[in-house]
């Protein structure tokens, strides 16, 4: 434990190199903040925040940067302070902005990761819900060309899927319109989950198969629930690499690698849909039980119908992150999609 002048020496030390990565050194502490406390004061104190693990020196002659366990004392300071960020720029802008595309959750979410990336300048990143346990409600079928098919799956929590099919036959309009009509009267009120499954024992009934209108309606409507589980939403990678933590080879490869296997990040993400806290959730570097994702720090929180946390949106960058504008930024995107969700 630190005593509250030694933190908050700290929290200066960890801010500095946030606003600018350079390591730290004790006469630009005391410069910068009024500790009333001498150069040689403040970089004894310096060595002993080494010592105990929250700083480490790159170089005998350099100043000082944080560790991993640096930054989590930083960010359960602001946590614990209630230090609030004024975002409220991007309050209205997101609001404002995503306002006219809330109906459709997916394209939601990836826009909401575009705008998380612009203003953080991090990996924006979302996984929408889990469609399995939402009801059905309707279906909407559309000619798109010969052997495609434009689907508009809705769900009686109003939230649009779309998704474009590929059939091995030809349907007019008016089949579509009677496969639709087919579908949604024998499936509704079923959650998804429930349909794959019913879907799966007909089309093993050779009855289904012998009525072939009904069959494609059955083989159509397998195709659109095929990818039940959330999907995911990555921007930013420009932004990203436009930061200083990314100006050397091996750190780019780092966090290509992690942009490629999406799998990596779906599991970041799923812990989080799965966790009931309300507060948004940091995790910095080290403390990431996946390998692959230890050199980054992770800010995300659910959003959630009702009481039922659905999915997870937040950022993914470098430990040398501005934890406080991005919390906030955080903050207020998970609670405008809940609302979205809520309002449905």
């Amino acid at each position: 434990m630190l005593n509250e002048r030694d933190g908050e020496i700290l929290c200066a030390i960890v801010q500095s190199y946030i606003n600018n990565p350079n390591p730290v050194g004790s006469r630009f502490i005391t410069r910068k903040y009024a500790f009333s406390l001498s150069p040689a004061s403040i970089r004894n104190i310096m060595s002993d925040l080494e010592d105990m693990g929250f700083l480490r020196q790159p170089h005998t002659s350099s100043g000082r940067v944080p560790t991993d366990k640096g930054y989590r004392f930083y960010v359960d300071y602001l946590c614990s302070h209630e230090h609030r960020h004024d975002n409220r720029a991007f309050f209205y802008e997101i609001t404002r902005e995503l306002e006219s595309i809330k109906n459709d959750i997916d394209v939601l979410l990836s826009e909401t990761t575009k705008r998380l990336s612009n203003f953080s300048h991090y990996l924006g990143v979302a996984l929408s819900p889990n469609a399995g346990s939402a009801t059905f409600n309707r279906i909407k079928l559309l000619k798109y060309r010969r052997n495609h098919v434009v689907t508009a799956l809705f769900t009686d929590e109003v939230l649009v899927r779309n998704k474009v099919v590929d059939v091995d036959f030809d349907l007019t309009q008016r089949d579509l319109n009677r496969i639709a009509s087919y579908l949604n009267s024998e499936f509704y009120g079923y959650n998804l989950n429930e349909i794959r499954t019913k879907i799966v024992r007909e089309m093993s009934e050779e009855k289904v198969l012998c009525d072939t209108l009904i069959s494609r309606a059955i083989r159509i409507c397998r195709e659109v629930l095929s990818s039940p589980d959330g999907n995911i939403f990555i921007s930013g990678f420009s932004e990203v690499l436009g930061l200083p933590d990314f100006s050397d080879v091996e750190k780019i490869k780092e966090i290509s690698r992690a942009m490629e296997d999406k799998h990596l990040i779906i599991k970041v993400l799923d812990k989080f849909s799965e966790s009931a806290k309300d507060e948004v959730q940091v995790i910095i570097g080290s403390e990431n039980s996946l390998a692959g994702m230890k050199g980054f720090s992770i800010v995300a929180a659910t959003y959630k119908e009702g009481s039922r946390p659905v999915g997870s949106v937040g950022v993914i960058g470098p430990t040398r992150m501005d934890y406080s504008k991005t919390i906030a930024m955080v903050d207020i995107v998970s609670k405008f999609i809940t609302k979205v969700i809520e309002g449905k």
